[in-house]
């Protein structure tokens, strides 16, 4: 196998005799149509926190921007990370971040034309663009023990699925 293929393999099981059986779903009959996913998510981080992502004074540089970034390789490389997806070409990707007094909700758009969906690569979205907000932030959210008591990511979801002609 060349460097960068992918490898997709779809229910993965071991059978009673301890065999593994692999197979992956045939979408080859299914039509290409426009497809869209929305996803999202919260991290809880402290208002101290929240005050230096807002005052643009985080030491790793705007947060929004780095997740954003992280977010969208996420989008686009989810079949290398989750083998049931197919490799299928993305369209469009658009996030977004709402940031309260002790929390960020992140959303993240994402559309394609094609034989399936994309509710899996909008969720590697979000929870990309949420775990690189805490990459960037950890460092003002541990504690005295060097533990994340506050800090948390939860609520991850697809809000809406969309197919079309």
């Amino acid at each position: 196998m060349k460097e960068g293929e992918i490898t997709q393999i779809i229910l993965l099981k071991f059978e009673k005799t301890g065999t593994i059986r692999m197979s992956m779903i045939d979408i080859s009959e299914k039509k290409e149509i426009t497809r869209t996913a929305t996803a999202s998510g919260r991290i809880k981080l402290k208002p101290g926190t929240i005050r230096l992502i807002k005052n643009k004074q985080v030491e790793k540089g705007d947060v929004f921007e780095i997740a954003k970034v992280a977010g969208m390789l996420a989008v686009k490389k989810t079949p290398d990370a989750i083998p049931h997806c197919h490799q299928i070409p993305i369209t469009s990707i658009k996030i977004d971040f709402e940031i309260s007094d002790n929390y960020i909700d992140a959303t993240v758009i994402v559309k394609t034309i094609a034989k399936t969906g994309v509710e899996i690569d909008a969720l590697c979205g979000v929870a990309t663009a949420l775990l690189t907000i805490w990459d960037v932030v950890k460092k003002y959210e541990k504690d005295e023990q060097g533990q994340y008591p506050g800090t948390g990511i939860c609520e991850i979801k697809i809000l809406e699925k969309i197919k079309g002609e």
